[in-house]
């Protein structure tokens, strides 16, 4: 699972940097800057509005909100029931999905993030985690994105969800969440293969390709406790949030 994550606007422009050109990147910045939180901690039940780079504009970002919603639906009612249902795009079933289909074919993009939050599990209390790449740097993560336009106001929406695979052994030692199946963790892209996972698809076995991606991931991880995300005692939004917390009754993972 992916519904918890640290995104400030610094790793979100991951990509656009690439560009290399410094006066580009301040006139983005001012642009993004009215419409884009600096995110220490935010639930994709919130639908916040982040920064997505798609297949159609590799390197420029775009503003989308959390919670993908396909073109099928109908109305603003619809859109809102569905779309807590779309905070993440299981990887193995993408291109079979209603809600996804699309998307994995022709609408692939990726967010740019500091890391992501998910809990452990241990004699029935749940212990938060913050996770990041080894070297600290933002990593890619892969999603899927859709334009819905709502019939009735004629705006038209950007949304997007996180892909997830099944866990590596390092996500599997954290997300053991007895609910679920299996533990699942977001699909974590290396530069080539994020380059890749946004390419357009121009010949047969394109398509192929882009499916090899979907698999846990290989990148060095670390990860330490921090305060609730959940209740009266989270912090919401603030520094904090993806600070080392330790709990009394709680001995270290790794």
């Amino acid at each position: 699972m992916c519904y918890d994550i640290q995104a400030k606007l610094e790793a979100q422009l991951k990509r656009a940097r690439r560009l290399n050109q410094a006066e580009v990147i301040r006139e983005l910045v001012t642009e993004l800057e009215p419409y884009i939180t600096n995110w220490h901690h935010v639930s994709g039940f919130a639908h916040p509005n982040l920064i997505i780079y798609t297949n159609e504009t590799p390197d420029l970002p775009k503003i989308a909100s959390w919670g993908l919603i396909p073109d099928w639906v109908k109305n603003e009612n619809q859109a809102n029931d569905l779309r807590r249902k779309t905070i993440n795009a299981r990887g193995e079933s993408i291109f079979e999905k209603p809600s996804f289909r699309k998307s994995a074919q022709y609408h692939r993009c990726l967010i740019c993030v500091n890391g992501f939050y998910e809990h452990h599990h241990k004699n029935g209390k749940k212990f938060p985690f913050f996770i990041q790449i080894e070297n600290r740097e933002a990593m890619n993560l892969a999603g899927l994105w859709n334009n819905w336009t709502n019939k009735q106001t004629g705006e038209i929406l950007k949304t997007f969800s996180i892909v997830t695979v099944k866990a590596n052994s390092f996500m599997a030692e954290i997300h053991n969440n007895p609910k679920l199946n299996e533990p699942r963790m977001p699909l974590i892209l290396c530069d080539k293969n994020a380059d890749n996972w946004i390419s357009a698809l121009s010949k047969s076995n394109d398509m192929d390709r882009i499916k090899s991606l979907i698999k846990p991931s290989k990148i060095n991880s670390v990860a330490h406790t921090v305060r609730p995300l959940r209740g009266k005692h989270s912090i919401g939004n603030s520094p904090k949030a993806s600070e080392i917390f330790h709990y009394k009754d709680f001995n270290k993972l790794f």
